[in-house]
């Protein structure tokens, strides 16, 4: 079996070998580039790489660049790394798809849980692949989403979310219970990434955003009209 791709995009030799190391003893394939000229590159050659972890500051070409050009392109998972962490380059990040973000310095084994969770979310297979509530359907198998058969453009975490979401209908919510969920325990966020995706979402699922409710001080609740 052929190990999983996962391409590691850092001007910094010795980050590039610490994420390489970690994750090569995961048992994944890791290619490497110093700049995002050469990301792109080796991202539009090999074609099946399954995972993109990208850090912002680069020569050439920055993070940002990249995942632009990637997005045209593929939905391919992308986990951003920066060494800033104020909010407007968080929510900048996830207005350009970014799947998830971290700040440095962190923990290589929480970024190798963060990879396993993704990876493992987007080749779920189970017998319940397929969702559906008030005309929204959603196939987590083909990782696909629909609303009244009009598929919907989403990034990998606003797929998660809004499945997170019909799986439990009707359940109020908090915010700590769907970080812990649809960003895996491991992730160390706060309300503002998941208002961030829900406001993304809700203007995505037109009136059917409507679905998604707000429970005050607490977090939300999807309801879907009968």
């Amino acid at each position: 079996m052929e190990k999983i791709k996962i391409l590691v995009v850092d001007d910094e030799s010795r980050m590039r070998k610490l994420l390489r190391d970690f994750l090569t003893k995961s048992g994944y394939e890791v290619l490497e580039a110093g700049d995002g000229e050469e990301a792109l590159d080796l991202f539009f050659e090999q074609k099946d790489i399954a995972l993109i972890i990208l850090d912002v500051m680069m020569p050439k070409m920055d993070g940002w660049q990249v995942c632009r050009e990637v997005r045209k392109n593929s939905k391919v998972p992308i986990i951003m790394l920066t060494a800033k962490s104020e909010e407007r380059d968080e929510l900048l990040g996830f207005d350009l798809g970014v799947d998830e973000y971290i700040s440095k310095p962190f923990s290589p084994k929480i970024l190798v849980a963060r990879v396993e969770a993704i990876l493992r979310r987007s080749g779920k297979t189970d017998e319940d692949d397929v969702v559906e509530a008030g005309g929204i359907h959603i196939d987590k198998t083909a990782h696909i989403a629909t609303i009244d058969g009009k598929q919907m453009e989403l990034s990998y975490k606003e797929f998660e979310l809004l499945t997170y979401f019909l799986e439990n209908q009707g359940i109020a919510l908090s915010r700590e219970k769907i970080l812990n969920n649809v960003w895996n325990y491991d992730y160390f966020g706060d309300a503002r990434t998941i208002d961030t995706h829900v406001k993304k979402l809700r203007s995505k699922m037109g009136e059917k955003g409507d679905y998604i409710k707000t429970i005050w001080g607490m977090g939300y609740k999807f309801e879907a009209e009968k």
